[in-house]
């Protein structure tokens, strides 16, 4: 199988990591990684975002270690679009957290009007952070927690 999901990872924390396992354990994977210009655009908060390279050079670490475990290939393409690559005929799984379900069923919509079938929509759950919270890397970069949902209280955020 085919499996899309996309993002900004920046940076990348144990929620995420919960989706590339999830995505790996169904095929092959390519993950739409938003451009400088569409990062931005996609955060709930302003905040400093990475430069492109520098997350997809990150993201890549990140996503070997599952595919090697799970002897499957992935690919890491810029996202200049919301609905990004998973528009695209060839996927078969689109893998969404729950705030992004809704975004999934949107291409899918996409997908009917250009005459390709719906993806089947993969929603993982969140990782909770210690205090309960979900893990988020708007909470990391403010200093709230780790990437491992580790409450940091006397950690500064990113500027």
């Amino acid at each position: 199988m085919d499996v899309a999901l996309g993002g900004t990872f920046d940076p990348v924390h144990d929620g995420h990591r919960a989706l590339f396992e999830r995505a790996f354990e169904l095929g092959d994977v390519t993950v739409g990684l938003t451009s400088d210009d569409l990062a931005p655009k996609t955060r709930n908060v302003d905040r400093t975002v990475r430069s492109f390279e520098d997350r997809k050079r990150d993201l890549e670490s990140e996503l070997r270690p599952f595919a090697e475990e799970h002897d499957r290939e992935f690919d890491v393409r810029k996202l200049t679009e919301p609905t990004g690559i998973a528009t695209e005929e060839k996927f078969d799984v689109l893998i969404v957290s729950p705030e992004t379900k809704n975004g999934g069923e949107r291409i899918n919509e996409i997908r009917e009007e250009r005459g390709f079938g719906s993806l089947e929509i993969v929603v993982v759950p969140h990782v909770e952070a210690e205090d309960g919270d979900i893990i988020s890397s708007t909470r990391i970069v403010e200093g709230e927690i780790d990437e491992h949902g580790n409450l940091t209280p006397a950690r500064d955020g990113r500027s």
